[in-house]
């Protein structure tokens, strides 16, 4: 099966992003195989099938703005799969409960905890989606539709910049939040905007490349 990995490259500046290459290598469905992509792609358990927006990648330079330093992505910004701009899905990426929701714009979020077989747990996020169907406390698999990308109605609102899903993978427990009337469901916060340096991103966050990757195959 052609498959495509995201591989780790370094740029002028010494911080680490991603560039897409293509190798041909067999994916093995392996014990931990329900892990998948969180879009409708038409291989869920392959890179071949994504599309990263131009400044989408892991530990992409983002620069300062107003009122916000600047940082390093700490996720992946995925692309729509197709021309679905009615109801284009964004699924759990595995099995997990929802502990987080926040529904208050074009930054509405999910936050997933996944537990993983040794005993550890993960926290995967999903960000810049709109019609949320899932509630805090739900079980949720890689076969759940959370939400869908936003429609034309709503990237005209909200902007185009928004055309994506951020999805990130996190290695420690998210920041508690306490709710607020706008957002009565959002328990906690990302490290979205505090990773500043390769160390402070390694810290707090898996590439989504490698992680998945890993579970594609464990055989």
């Amino acid at each position: 099966m052609r498959r495509s990995l995201l591989k780790i490259l370094k740029s002028k500046t010494g911080i680490l992003v991603l560039s897409l290459a293509v190798i041909h290598t067999p994916v093995v469905f392996g014990e931990n195989s329900g892990w998948l992509l969180p879009i409708g792609a038409s291989n869920r358990i392959s890179w071949n099938t994504v599309q990263l927006t131009r400044i989408g990648f892991f530990g992409e330079i983002r620069k300062a703005r107003p009122g916000i330093p600047a940082h390093l992505h700490t996720g992946l910004d995925i692309k729509r799969p197709g021309r679905n701009y009615v109801d284009e899905p964004v699924y759990a990426a595995s099995r997990g409960r929802v502990i987080s929701v926040r529904q208050d714009g074009p930054y509405a979020q999910v936050i997933v905890e996944h537990k993983l077989p040794q005993g550890d747990k993960v926290w995967t996020v999903y960000e810049h989606i709109a019609g949320i169907s899932v509630s805090t406390g739900d079980a949720v698999s890689a076969d759940t539709p959370i939400g869908r990308f936003m429609n034309k109605t709503e990237l005209d609102s909200f902007g185009w910049q928004f055309d994506h899903v951020h999805f990130e993978i996190l290695k420690h427990r998210p920041r508690a939040l306490k709710p607020s009337p706008k957002t009565p469901s959002r328990f906690y916060g990302t490290y979205s905007l505090e990773c500043y340096t390769p160390a402070d991103l390694t810290k707090y966050y898996f590439n989504p490349v490698d992680f998945l990757n890993a579970r594609w195959n464990d055989g």
